[in-house]
């Protein structure tokens, strides 16, 4: 199964990434361009897991591992379909 985990800041902390890109874009000549945020997406996969396993497994990594729940919010998808 392939999972892919989309991770992101929480929305009320602060993004000193993103508000570089967004001042980059404005003098690129992009002044519409606002809120940008940056995150993470991990993708890999995960073998002889049921849907159902693979789903928890993915949970945990991510609690555990791949994104920060204090400060980061994440989900993932699961395609069983390789």
């Amino acid at each position: 199964m392939r999972v892919k985990v989309y991770v992101t800041l929480k929305a009320g902390v602060l993004d000193p990434q993103g508000k570089a890109i967004e001042r980059s874009l404005h003098s690129l000549g992009y002044p519409e361009v606002t809120g940008v945020r940056i995150g993470k997406y991990l993708e890999f996969e995960l073998a002889g897991a049921s849907k159902e396993n693979a789903e928890q497994e993915a949970r945990e990594m991510c609690a555990k591992l791949l994104a920060n729940p204090v400060i980061e919010d994440y989900r993932f998808e699961i395609d069983d379909q390789l």
